[in-house]
Order: structure tokens, then sequence, then C-alpha cells
């Protein structure tokens, strides 16, 4: 298994060559990337309940 210190570590790595390889707009655009993903990693392991958010937000 991985740690959490590794997976840190390698997504730092993404982000510095996102940073510069595609400067400000590649590095903003990784981190919005990222944090969709982790979204997505959140609601498959059942930690977050992304449904129960989009309908409270529908409810007006």
């Amino acid at each position: 298994m991985v740690n959490n210190a590794t997976i840190g570590l390698l997504a730092g790595l993404l982000l510095a060559l996102a940073a510069t390889t595609g400067g400000f707009g590649g590095f903003v655009l990784a981190l919005v990337l990222g944090a969709v993903g982790l979204a997505i990693g959140l609601q498959r392991d059942g930690a977050v309940d992304l449904g129960a958010l989009l309908r409270s937000r529908n409810r007006g």
C-alpha cells in the first residue's frame, strides 16, 4: 500500500512539473483537475457523498 507521504510527494512533483511547463495557467489547471480527482476519489471511497451535496443545492 502506498502511504500518504508518497502520494503527497508525487502530487507535489506533478504540480511542479505543471508549473514549469505550463506557467501559472498550467499550475492552476493542475490544481483544479487535482481537486476534481480528489472529489471523485473520495466519492468512490465512500468518504464523501457528492450526490447529497448536489441535491441540497437544487432545493432552493
